[in-house]
């Protein structure tokens, strides 16, 4: 069983920065990606930043530039850094991870950009 655990969500002006959290517990193992999707009211799911087991990173096109992953291993936990926020990047941000082609989710973490 996988447990993921988000924090950090909230409420931001326009250019403005929120840091999201996912600690990951459980029976994760060593070999995995985290990453955040977010989904916003009548929108599918996306990808937003994903981190392989090895340190690689992919981002959306969307958020290239603004965003940052990063993960520590020691706490199976990994970060989203989010700057210059946007009007279009409200959402419900859900953390996730990959493992042995098993998806696992958190419960999600609300982000509002308005002024």
């Amino acid at each position: 069983q996988v447990q993921l655990v988000e924090s950090g969500g909230g409420l931001v002006q326009p250019g403005g920065s929120l840091r999201l959290s996912c600690a990951a517990s459980g029976s994760i193992g060593s070999i995995y990606a985290m990453g955040w999707f977010r989904q916003a009211p009548g929108k599918q799911r996306e990808l937003v930043a994903r981190v392989s087991s090895g340190g690689r990173r992919n981002y959306a096109d969307s958020v290239k530039g603004r965003f940052t992953i990063s993960r520590d291993h020691a706490k199976n936990t990994v970060y989203l850094q989010m700057n210059s926020l946007k009007p279009e990047d409200p959402a419900v941000y859900y953390c996730n991870l990959q493992r042995q082609s098993i998806d696992y989710w958190g419960q999600g973490t609300q982000v509002t950009v308005s002024s």
